[in-house]
């Protein structure tokens, strides 16, 4: 069984290498899209457009207005003086924020009581005015707790861990390399049995002595190691570009790479034993690997959040548990301790697709 299964994977490696161009797309491709989505995917908020009504002229005004200025998140681009400036300004996105501080602002400071001051944002976008929100309310929380503000008997100092700046970039690029390989290693696979069927070399196939288990392996090997090389690439690529961290051990994450790839690709095998066309595999792959990917592993969305019955849907993606044992090893160095049940349902699922695939093509040799 093993001189027949490394005799279909080398006869398939050998048909990719002479398929170049399939073979750049496989091996560089991937690190393209980590590139453009790393870049285009951010949620950090910066140079947000702030404009300012300051109605009390004082000293303490202007080192609120600076503090705004200087604090990286916003940029002042100008002063108003009546609220249907602000209006025009908002409705014409010539601003996204407006601080108004009213008359008295100073002296109300001066006397060590409570002044207020009025944050107007743009609500066009939820997400962005959510953040620029929290922005505003750190700053001013800031600014009161350098004056001559009452002392507390409880001094909170809050440490974050694994991210102290809080960058999204560390978040969101393990999300992509298992959005990425995810695709790749699906629809690469994928396409590979539903050729042999269109170009009618199945039949020679079948009549070989070869079982379907060792046709399954064979075909899979070869993807597996271009898909392994591909992803370690982006990771590398990720950490050069992004300053990705590698706080953990790179044999964990190799083996934790390997079995997400091998179930990832036994998924697009079984996708090509139903499908007829290499159109339709297409299709199937792209459908059964980036919309549970990028919408159910908790890549973009945290799972907690959603409802009951989609959070039991998510067990099924595999891209669940790979993301959660990536950023385990990459951002905390965490050991396999920390997450083996994430490394058994990854093995549970690449067992269950690779023996799903290998029953449907017995099905069609029988």
């Amino acid at each position: 069984m093993i001189r027949t299964t490394l005799a279909v994977a080398s006869k398939e490696f050998r048909q990719i290498l002479r398929d170049r161009r399939t073979l750049m797309i496989l091996l560089f491709i991937p690190a393209l899209f980590l590139l453009l989505y790393g870049y285009a995917l951010n949620f950090d908020i910066r140079d947000v457009k702030l404009t300012v009504q300051d109605r009390d002229r004082s000293t303490s005004s202007r080192e609120l207005v600076s503090a705004f200025a200087n604090s990286g998140y916003f940029d002042l681009v100008g002063y108003v003086d009546s609220d249907a400036d602000i209006d025009a300004l908002i409705d014409r996105r010539e601003a996204r924020v407006v601080v108004s501080i009213p008359p008295g602002f100073g002296r109300e400071r001066s006397l060590g009581r409570s002044a207020d001051v009025q944050i107007v944002i743009d609500g066009d976008n939820a997400n962005t005015a959510a953040t620029v929100a929290g922005y505003a309310r750190t700053l001013i929380a800031e600014f009161g707790a350098g004056r001559s503000a009452p002392t507390s008997l409880i001094s909170v100092e809050p440490r974050i861990w694994y991210n102290p700046q809080l960058r999204s970039t560390l978040f969101l690029v393990p999300g992509l390399i298992a959005y990425i390989s995810m695709i790749t290693a699906v629809i690469s696979t994928a396409l590979s049995v539903v050729r042999e069927k269109e170009r009618g070399t199945m039949e020679q196939v079948r009549m070989a002595p070869v079982n379907p288990l060792s046709y399954i392996v064979g075909k899979t090997l070869p993807y597996l190691g271009i898909s392994f090389v591909s992803a370690i690439l982006i990771i590398v690529t990720a950490m050069a570009l992004f300053d990705l961290p590698m706080r953990g051990n790179w044999g964990v994450l190799c083996l934790v790479i390997g079995l997400f790839l091998v179930g990832a690709q036994a998924q697009g095998l079984l996708i090509s034993t139903v499908a007829e066309t290499q159109q339709v595999a297409f299709q199937l792959a792209l459908l059964s690997s980036f919309l549970p990917t990028f919408i159910l592993s908790g890549f973009i969305f945290p799972i907690s959040s959603m409802p009951t019955v989609i959070q039991g849907v998510t067990y099924a993606v595999p891209a669940r548990y790979f993301l959660v044992a990536l950023r385990a090893i990459v951002l905390k160095g965490a050991g396999i301790t920390a997450f083996w049940e994430e490394l058994v349902a990854l093995a549970v699922f690449a067992v269950l697709a690779i023996g799903l695939a290998s029953l449907r093509l017995r099905r069609e040799w029988a």
